[in-house]
């Protein structure tokens, strides 16, 4: 409709009237917000006559309530001064819409490139995070968003933790990475379109998988080398939370070297983060995605030596889906000493036995971000299994891992790592082994003499909790 006018007005002041005759004091035909566009028709002491195609009906409003453009190419640099201008100023989304919808009919081809659409992008990105703040009755943001959604942008809402969460659909950042544009344009773009909040909770395992291999695709179009080293850290974030998912999925599917290389990408992926360049709005998303690594950090574990003597781990497929665990004796007659299954999924290369055999543990991770560690130890000569989780809270994001046993077998050093109420706490802790009971803990390693004297070299290697 756009493209056959001659003229429009776009409104730029929140409610305002529609009246049916040029005084103020006549009827109001409508309210208009910002960012609406209305045919212009004529002109009347100090009213335009327009006509509104979204109410069908005519009307005036006030010449000091709109902008009149041509559809043409001299109104272009008009329109592009707004759109620099309200790209970056907050309640101002819909205005910078409706004049990116003009600029767009307005332009030739060649004037429409990249920095346009992650302009529209940026735009249309936080009008959705508004939706998602706001928690009161907003009229002007509930007509900001019919606006918007009135030239095409497309919002979607899911159902989180009994809130609704709002989301661009990322167009206009797929054009973005499609046409190209400078780097930290396609860095925008990326993360915005993998943003994990914004992922549908309805979609099933293998809508899941296609998802996150299409993220991994989509944050691989990016440079970090052409970024400055804190927007190559937000990347780097990104690309250790996409890895680390894959590791679990990959392995979920039975795919184990995909999920070990996925799993060694994620770590790698965290190892490039500057924390010197960290911005300080940064610092939650690193040590929250430094959780996440760490749940899946067993997928790249290097498997030890196995004994020829001595209990050991083995596995076998129970029912569909199930990973049994079997605890043998070394030995010639590969005596059963205790078997248990799970659906979780067993990282058999983590499996580690104390000096003594008295104790043997392997990671178990039952969810995507929740990683448990499975005690396999010796009591009254009889072996039993205990289970311990990163925190005694409803699963969401944690990990448990085997730090080391101390030189007789009866300690055991472990590493906790949870996110709970939006923060990460972090615990080291010397347990006995017969109870499984803290009998040393701390938030750092060096408070603990003891973990630091007994803590494995190949923990140290490879454990994410030191960083």
């Amino acid at each position: 409709m756009l493209a056959t006018l001659v003229a429009i007005a776009l409104v730029v002041q929140d409610q305002a009237p529609l009246r049916a005759s040029p005084q103020d004091s006549s009827p109001r035909q409508a309210t208009l917000w910002q960012g609406e566009w209305l045919e212009v028709r004529g002109e009347r002491q100090g009213f335009l006559q327009v006509y509104d195609h979204r109410r069908e009906r005519p009307g005036y409003v006030r010449a000091t309530q709109v902008r009149v453009y041509s559809l043409d190419e001299t109104s272009v640099p008009r329109l592009q001064a707004v759109m620099e201008f309200v790209k970056e100023t907050p309640g101002a989304e819909a205005l910078g819409i409706g004049h990116a919808a003009a600029l767009l009919r307005a332009a030739k081809a060649s004037q429409v490139g990249p920095e346009f659409f992650a302009a529209l992008g940026t735009m249309a990105d936080r009008l959705a995070r508004r939706a998602t703040s706001n928690r009161t009755n907003d009229t002007a943001l509930a007509a900001h968003l019919d606006v918007a959604a009135s030239y095409g942008v497309k919002l979607l809402g899911f159902e989180r933790e009994g809130r609704t969460r709002v989301c661009y659909d990322g167009e206009a950042f797929r054009r973005v990475l499609a046409l190209g544009g400078s780097a930290e344009a396609r860095l925008q773009a990326a993360l915005a379109l993998t943003r994990p909040e914004c992922i549908d909770p309805a979609l099933g395992p293998v809508e899941l998988h296609a998802l996150h291999t299409w993220r991994r695709s989509v944050l691989e179009q990016v440079d970090a080398s052409a970024l400055p080293p804190y927007l190559a850290n937000r990347l780097h974030l990104r690309r250790a939370e996409v890895e680390a998912t894959l590791a679990y999925q990959f392995s979920r599917r039975g795919e184990l070297q995909r999920g070990v290389e996925a799993g060694e990408r994620s770590v790698d992926a965290l190892a490039r983060v500057s924390k010197a360049e960290l911005a300080e709005e940064d610092k939650g998303a690193y040590a929250a995605t430094a959780v996440r690594v760490g749940a899946s950090r067993a997928a790249s574990a290097h498997e030890a030596p196995r004994p020829s003597s001595g209990p050991q781990l083995a596995w076998t497929s129970g029912q569909p889906g199930e990973t049994c665990l079997r605890l043998e004796d070394a030995g010639a007659a590969r005596r059963v000493l205790f078997e248990r299954c799970t659906y979780g999924l067993v990282w058999p290369a983590s499996s580690r036995r104390s000096a003594p055999g008295t104790a043997v543990t392997v990671a178990v991770q039952m969810l995507e971000g929740w990683t448990e560690l499975w005690v396999f130890h010796q009591e009254d000569g009889e072996w039993k299994l205990d289970t311990l989780a990163p925190a005694a809270v409803e699963p969401s994001l944690g990990y448990v891992e085997l730090a080391g046993f101390s030189p007789d077998g009866s300690r055991i050093l472990v590493t906790r790592e949870v996110v709970s109420e939006g923060r990460v706490k972090s615990s080291f802790q010397v347990l006995k082994r017969d109870t499984l009971a803290p009998e040393r803990s701390a938030e750092r390693p060096e408070a603990i003499g003891s973990f630091q004297r007994w803590s494995s070299a190949d923990w140290r290697e490879r454990t994410v909790s030191l960083r």
